[in-house]
């Protein structure tokens, strides 16, 4: 037991160690709360012997200032804890080390663009298609080989910063060590066959990089595996429903003898494989009507068929799943973030047990201090990385503390305000001495003034609507640029009017202190300049104003750029009407917080798109070469310019293919979409094997059912979130109040804060840090 003992830890420490086995086990007393007794009265007795107290308490500020950034970053506290550890733990968490390591991510999931087969065309169609240039062998190779590098570092550092023991209960380091070597005997082989072989696994495994590095990401993946049993009841559901219609289908609409009565048998229900494809097409809508139309034409009850298809499937089972999916990834979410919470208390009673520790140390008496000095805190919280505005609120409310030392509850207490909002504080308005100045300031400084500036906004839409409908049948050289051209310079001049007085009556800091200035700001100033290179071209406007060419614009796309702006500007009526600002809120806060569920779709992209290339690339030819085409297994087809109308070569999709990486997203895309989807199950069939449509199907049921109504459920939980506090929450005006809804806060009033005797049992299995608690 003894040479397991950290030498970095101070001696009180080292003894309770050493005796906490035996005072444990051969206590008469076998409560949790008396061992803790004893372990404090071994702790106390060994607190005079010899340390230095200089270096114990760099290492108590050390360990608290980290345990408080973990608490903050909701990171687990699990880490070793000496000197050395710490500073590496700090290096590899600073800034500049995880922006490069996600750069190094970022390289490695780009290589895909350039490398065989490379994506350097100007199109994708295979008609008009050149032969791209690629890179020679050993290129991306050299990069891949450096990302690996880089990787294997940041395993080990990882690996040594939890211990042996954490690693092996980490599945996700495992699973990254087992990824690195794989990947790296892969590319060893790749280089034996001068990069000249087909598949390559590699490529498939490198979006786990991306996901193992993002702890928010992992537990969106682990919600999402749990719900996948709950999925499965109406996955059932949705097969049983198909396979049923299917058979009717078929028994509806046989093959006969007639002509004229086989066209829906021999377009859309020929055989069993074919009919599934039709009706899980039409389950999307997206070949619907079509789908109907020959029976329909020969009689209409055959409608009702479709019709009860559409509602059972489309609408009710469909709308069943996304409910499915709301509620029960929401509860499991709600369990992810509760661990975060847990994460954040525990950080924060470590840092505060520490102090605990450095307050003894320093005392030398044998007593058990319960409290932390206000003074030492404050030097630790400086030392802490943090957002500003949280801190001076933190600083503030320990400050305000009547007692000189905090006790455990005040500490919890006065990190609450990491989960309040981020309120944004104006800076006060200009005094002026002059009456006429204030009235000025009074009346451009009231909100009435953004009014009446979005009405002239509107005017100034309006009037661009109906300047372009007038002249939208008129030769360029027929069109007299006077009437928008005047109406503009009378715009943009109230534009430059109103920013100047708005900039007076609140002052320059004042005006640049609201986004929405901002941008309002940056508009006018652009449409200013292009309206003075306008005049400086073209001279001012008057009746005939259509000269040709002048410089590199003419004036007709300098005034439409200059119009594109003027629409930007009607963005400025967002803030002012609130269910609009309420929504725009919640788009914001998605695209910044749930950036979780985007890295989880690239994810898949990234694999499909590479499955994609190693199972289609090449297999979609040109017009007029359908002999190289390996396999169709269209019997009749020799030309595959000359098809039916609405195939794949009549709507010319040819530069939807899976020839290479960026092409194959945009493939993905169109099928996520569900818009015409059937013509890639057709196309990909014919010149393959009809088995492709399980790619396509696959496809279609991650990224349109699941990951869609996943999204569509954190959209309404937010937007819900944001309704009610803007109804019920203290203040409601929201545009005066900016915050940052993160996944946290989403689903703080639903959580329970863990208790006491957890966070000291959490406290009490810490591999590294053996507090006497």
């Amino acid at each position: 037991m003894a040479s397991e003992i950290d030498p970095l830890l101070p001696c009180s420490r080292r003894y309770s160690v050493q005796q906490r086995d035996c005072s444990w086990c051969r206590s008469p007393d076998s409560s949790f709360h008396g061992g803790i007794r004893r372990l404090r009265s071994y702790s106390n007795r060994s607190a005079s012997v010899g340390s230095n107290p200089e270096e114990d308490d760099d290492l108590y500020i050390q360990q608290a200032t980290v345990f408080i950034e973990d608490a903050i970053q909701y990171r687990s506290i699990n880490h070793r804890v000496d000197s050395g550890s710490l500073r590496l733990y700090l290096w590899y968490y600073s800034k500049v080390c995880q922006r490069f390591l996600n750069l190094n991510i970022f390289v490695l999931l780009a290589l895909a663009f350039i490398e065989k087969p490379s994506s350097l065309t100007v199109t994708s169609d295979v008609r008009f298609r050149q032969t791209p240039w690629e890179p020679p062998c050993g290129m991306t190779e050299s990069i891949e080989l450096l990302c690996f590098f880089v990787f294997v570092a940041d395993v080990a550092v990882k690996s040594y910063l939890i211990g042996l023991d954490e690693f092996w209960k980490t599945k996700w380091l495992v699973a990254y060590i087992l990824v690195i070597v794989v990947s790296m005997v892969d590319w060893v082989i790749s280089l034996c066959f001068f990069c000249t072989e087909m598949v390559r696994i590699r490529r498939v495994f490198r979006p786990f990089f991306l996901l193992q590095n993002s702890s928010m990401m992992k537990k969106t993946l682990k919600c999402i595996k749990r719900t996948l049993p709950q999925l499965a009841s109406v996955m059932l559901l949705l097969a049983l429903h198909l396979c049923i219609f299917t058979m009717f289908a078929m028994l509806l609409f046989p093959r006969v003898k007639e002509s004229e009565g086989s066209k829906e048998w021999q377009t859309y229900f020929p055989y069993l494989p074919d009919s599934l494809t039709s009706l899980l097409v039409l389950l999307t809508t997206a070949n619907n009507p079509d789908v109907m139309i020959p029976a329909y034409s020969k009689n209409r009850a055959y409608s009702l068929f479709f019709i009860l298809f559409i509602v059972i499937g489309t609408f009710l089972l469909m709308n069943m799943l996304t409910a499915i999916i709301y509620n029960q990834f929401r509860g499991y979410l709600l369990a992810s973030v509760r661990t975060s919470v847990l994460r954040r208390r525990l950080g924060i009673r470590a840092a505060f047990q520490v102090l605990c520790y450095q307050r003894q140390s320093r005392a030398g008496v044998d007593e058990h201090f319960e409290s932390v000095g206000t003074d030492m805190f404050l030097k630790v919280l400086k030392k802490v990385d943090m957002n500003s505005f949280h801190k001076h609120a933190i600083i503030q409310q320990t400050k305000a503390l009547s007692s000189e030392y905090i006790l455990p509850s005040q500490f919890q207490r006065v990190f609450d305000e990491l989960d309040k909002d981020v309120v944004k504080e104006h800076p006060p308005k200009p005094e002026y001495q002059s009456s006429y100045m204030k009235k000025l300031q009074f009346v451009f400084s009231h909100p009435y003034i953004d009014f009446v500036g979005n009405i002239v906004v509107l005017i100034n839409i309006i009037c661009i609507c109906v300047t372009l409908v007038l002249d939208a049948d008129k030769a360029i050289s027929d069109r007299d640029d006077y009437i928008l051209g005047a109406l503009n310079c009378f715009f943009i001049l109230y534009y430059v009017l109103e920013m100047l007085l708005k900039i007076l009556s609140v002052g320059l800091r004042g005006y640049i202190s609201y986004r929405s200035n901002i941008f309002d700001g940056l508009l006018t100033l652009l449409l200013l300049a292009l309206e003075i290179a306008t005049f400086s071209l073209y001279k001012f406007p008057h009746p005939g104003w259509n000269p040709s060419i002048t410089g590199v614009l003419s004036l007709w796309e300098m005034v439409r750029l200059v119009n594109m702006l003027l629409i930007f500007r009607f963005l400025r009526i967002i803030p002012n009407v609130k269910l609009t600002s309420l929504v725009a809120s919640t788009l914001f806060d998605l695209i910044k917080n749930l950036r979780a569920f985007a890295g989880i779709l690239v994810v898949v992209y990234y694999v499909f798109a590479i499955l994609g290339i190693m199972l289609f690339k090449g297999v979609i030819v040109a017009p007029g070469n359908a002999s190289v085409v390996p396999n169709i297994h269209s019997g009749n087809v020799s030309d595959n310019s000359t098809m039916d109308c609405g195939t794949y070569e009549q709507l010319e999709y040819w530069s939807n293919n899976f020839d290479d990486f960026a092409a194959a997203l945009v493939v993905l895309w169109n099928v996520m979409v569900v818009n015409n989807w059937q013509v890639f199950l057709d196309v990909f069939s014919r010149y393959t094997t009809p088995w492709s449509k399980l790619y396509f199907v696959a496809w279609w049921l991650i990224s349109s059912v699941v990951w869609m109504n996943l999204f569509m459920a954190l959209i309404l939980e937010n937007f819900i979130h944001k309704w009610d506090r803007s109804h019920h929450g203290p203040c409601s005006e929201l545009s005066h109040i900016e915050y940052q809804m993160t996944v946290q806060a989403m689903f703080r009033d639903d959580l329970e804060e863990p208790t006491e005797e957890e966070l000291l049992e959490q406290l009490h299995h810490h591999p590294h840090l053996h507090l006497d608690i």
